[in-house]
């Protein structure tokens, strides 16, 4: 192996130094490869190798965009589960509870649910290793609990009402992950969909659900995009064909020297071409969601409402290396139909100052007030239908400006959520009451108008909370102020428990300010 090295290294160093006419970038990769070899053959002390190589790599991607980034095998893979939309396991949600795990729900006709795993069961040991009050990190029992789709695990459980510890063995599957996190009526003839990502699978999720909802009555359709942080451009544009008449244009790339690197245009035959469309979006929308907007908009098709999108216009292509490594290598940048690069300004090697881009805005005042936003005439475009004035360079900015509301929660609760104090009640109230809750409410509309949090289990958080950690209200205005706000979290949660995510968002959405105003909007044009 040492001559082989030797040899290659001969053979890189002479063409380096005899060609004095060759391409510099040809001098470079050699450079790089023979000081590679020389690092690894002649340093005084063992090095790893492999380190090395990942650190020169993530080190050349720095100094690019701020979206081209390198992760090794292990990364790679969990970077890659959600936007799949499956991975091997047994098929459960969990939570800690005082540093045990507790089944919140299992995975529909899942390994669990067919091995008789039932939510509040706790999970104490895996393959007769405890993994329960010994402090092991949650991503160490995820690790525990996944393995290849046929293989099988052993689980110890103790369940509520039954002596000792029932045992389990169980044969993992392909769990599927979903991208849906909410479709309900909002109201009678609107429907809210709400998606936390653009994955393989979510263009048949959203189309499943926008026909339920069409099946109970909606004619208009809320698109909740708050917080999605984007995914697969090509799920993108095949969602905006379900809103879109055939033949327009969704979405199109441009690569090094303006080349055409491809386009999307609506294929027609949509699901949802006629209806009114509202889309929510925010500061953390980014990406497949800013080409979603974008199209909306571009074509006049409906409304956005909210705030300033992130501003992620590259396109990113993943290089799958041999040992299960990737590179997302930035190769171009898209453009929404009327022209706009929504990609925000960024300086090369400045990864520090890009990410900290929402926090500048929240400090220019730009989330709470839409005049501290502004836009250079250059940046100036217009919609293809009815000829409105929209802006590239920086985000999707909306038709109606919602401004984030910094006294929606008080400074007590946002403490009280910060330390788990609200999650950790709510994990112990479902423990003891699950079963009393399941057999009072049978249905959703049931517990939504009939369940309010126990005064005393709130009581006891606040109590718990000034004790441990000196939490207290300044004032009794804050402190009702809290309990409301805690008592409709919870709410919410529990819900999800018993449910579903759909449920909780038709709980915490209530009074919330952007699906309001986008309410508004459909009654008003009705």
């Amino acid at each position: 192996m040492k001559q082989f090295l030797l040899l290659i290294s001969f053979i890189i160093t002479l063409p380096l130094f005899a060609q004095t006419n060759q391409d510099p970038r040809e001098a470079a990769v050699r450079k790089l490869l023979q000081s590679t070899i020389m690092i690894n053959q002649m340093y005084v002390d063992t090095v790893n190798i492999e380190r090395q190589v990942e650190d020169a790599i993530t080190g050349m991607l720095s100094k690019l965009d701020p979206h081209s980034a390198y992760t090794n095998a292990k990364d790679t893979k969990k970077l890659n589960e959600p936007l799949k939309g499956n991975f091997d396991g047994i098929g459960v949600q969990f939570n800690m509870l005082d540093d045990t795990l507790v089944v919140i729900q299992t995975v529909a006709k899942g390994p669990s649910e067919k091995a008789g795993i039932v939510a509040g069961d706790r999970i104490v040991a895996v393959n007769d290793t405890a993994i329960a009050g010994v402090k092991m990190s949650r991503e160490d029992i995820m690790s525990r609990l996944r393995g290849p789709k046929g293989s099988k695990v052993k689980l110890g459980v103790i369940r509520r009402g039954i002596a000792g510890v029932l045992t389990f063995n169980i044969k993992r599957d392909k769990i599927p992950v979903t991208s849906l996190d909410a479709a309900y009526m909002v109201e009678p003839g609107i429907g809210l969909v709400r998606f936390s990502n653009f994955a393989a699978t979510t263009h048949d999720e959203v189309v499943t659900a926008i026909k339920r909802l069409q099946g109970e009555g909606m004619r208009d359709l809320i698109i909740d995009l708050q917080g999605n942080g984007g995914g697969y451009l090509g799920a993108a544009a095949e969602l905006a064909s379900e809103f879109l008449d055939k033949g327009l244009m969704v979405v199109y790339t441009r690569g090094r020297g303006g080349i055409n690197m491809g386009e999307y245009r609506s294929r027609g035959g949509g699901l949802f071409t006629q209806g009114r469309l509202v889309v929510l979006v925010d500061e953390y929308s980014a990406s497949a969601s800013e080409i979603l907007a974008g199209a909306i908009q571009d074509h006049d098709r409906g409304t956005i409402v909210g705030r300033r999108t992130f501003g992620k216009g590259l396109v990113q292509r993943p290089i799958d290396l041999e040992d299960g490594s990737m590179i997302r290598l930035t190769t171009a940048r898209y453009y929404t139909p009327s022209g706009r690069c929504i990609q925000k300004p960024y300086e090369k090697g400045d990864a520090k100052t890009y990410a900290r881009d929402v926090v500048d805005r929240y400090n220019r005042g730009e989330l709470t007030n839409a005049d501290s936003i502004h836009f250079p005439d250059s940046l100036r475009y217009t919609t293809l239908r009815l000829g409105r004035t929209v802006y590239g360079g920086g985000g999707i900015m909306p038709d109606i400006f919602v401004p984030l509301d910094t006294t929606r929660y008080t400074k007590l609760y946002r403490e009280l959520s910060a330390r788990s104090y609200v999650v950790n009640t709510n994990l112990h109230f479902m423990d003891e009451h699950r079963k009393q809750l399941t057999k009072q409410y049978k249905d959703f509309d049931t517990f939504r108008t009939g369940f309010q949090m126990p005064d005393d289990v709130i009581d006891k958080m606040l109590a718990e909370a000034e004790k441990k950690d000196s939490l207290r209200a300044r004032d009794d205005e804050e402190l009702q102020k809290t309990r409301r706000d805690v008592a409709r979290i919870l709410k919410g949660l529990v819900a999800r428990d018993l449910w579903d995510m759909s449920e909780y968002f038709q709980i915490i959405y209530e009074d919330d300010p952007v699906v309001l105003q986008a309410l508004a909007v459909l009654r008003k044009e009705a």
